[in-house]
């Protein structure tokens, strides 16, 4: 009886959806019983990129709050990232990452690791960079070529000569900027390198009507001064909206919670991601807790981006 179920609920599926329905569930499946260095879960992610062409090509273009997976990300950031350049196409997987921490928990890793991507990864505690060596010189698919992983300060006054200095230049496929404070200014200032996709966390406690960011300093540090509230540091979303078209790029959406934005260079799909408001990407339930603390912050020392 139960397989004459599940014949039934097929017939009613259409073949593509129904298609990506298992890969999903063999993906998931590889995620909870294998460890992250196994290969059934670099399997289980081509399978699910298949798919979501297969779909794409019956013109289906899912919202990115279906397609979210967590490998290396801190959410669901690994599979939104994987969905966009499986739908818009990749030009030479590169990657560049500001602030990567030790590699372990990061936008670009799950990309380099299980999908061949060259990364550039940057991070001011000498510490985590060494863990993110040790980490990528021992992992199964970089040991042999691992990204480069350099420790920096990073300034608006040094981005552009560090990201040369490195070797990557021109256009990328992805950027990733998580400073926790000086952020806006420095993506205003690169220009060594032209990303297709920008993935940038802004400060969701400020509303979504507000255009603000932290004065700039280059020492800044967001543990730094006891006296300041905890959550001065970045900028909002709306300030890096204007940055961003400013600079020839729209927003297309955001994780789950409504703080780590993904943004698209203008020439780049246009036809499947088109640009979203900010009230979108703040309508959760988190970024409505977070602003509770607006009402302590209001009174900072903001900047704001017309």
């Amino acid at each position: 009886m139960l397989a004459m179920i599940r014949r039934a609920i097929r017939a009613l599926i259409p073949a593509p959806l129904l298609f990506y329905l298992s890969a999903i569930s063999h993906f998931f499946q590889s995620l909870g019983n294998q460890s992250l260095l196994f290969p059934s879960n670099d399997v289980g992610q081509k399978i699910l990129v298949t798919s979501w062409l297969n779909l794409c090509r019956q013109g289906v273009v899912l919202p990115l709050h279906q397609v979210g997976f967590k490998v290396f990300s801190q959410f669901e950031e690994d599979g939104i990232l994987l969905y966009l350049f499986t739908i818009v196409g990749v030009t030479n997987a590169r990657v560049v990452e500001l602030c990567a921490g030790n590699g372990l928990e990061c936008m670009s890793t799950n990309l380099i690791v299980h999908h061949g991507w060259r990364g550039f990864l940057f991070d001011g505690s000498a510490e985590r960079v060494r863990e993110g060596i040790r980490f990528f010189e021992r992992f199964p698919s970089t040991f042999q070529f691992p990204p480069s992983f350099q420790r920096a300060w990073i300034t608006r006054e040094n981005i552009n000569s560090l990201l040369a200095t490195s070797g990557v230049k021109g256009e990328i496929d992805l950027l990733s900027i998580d400073i926790d404070g000086n952020d806006l200014w420095i993506w205003k200032e690169i220009r060594e390198v032209s990303p297709r996709v920008l993935i940038v966390e802004t400060n969701n406690s400020i509303p979504a009507d507000r255009a603000l960011s932290i004065p700039y300093d280059p020492q800044f540090g967001a543990s730094d001064n006891p006296s300041l509230p905890h959550d001065f540091r970045g900028a909002s979303a709306l300030a890096f909206v204007r940055m961003s078209r400013a600079k020839g790029y729209r927003l297309i959406g955001a994780h789950r919670y409504g703080f780590n934005l993904i943004f698209m260079r203008n020439d780049v799909g246009a036809a499947e991601f088109a640009e979203v408001d900010v009230q979108s990407v703040h309508d959760n339930d988190f970024t409505r807790w977070n602003q509770q603390k607006w009402t302590e912050l209001a009174s900072c020392d903001w900047v704001e981006i017309v």
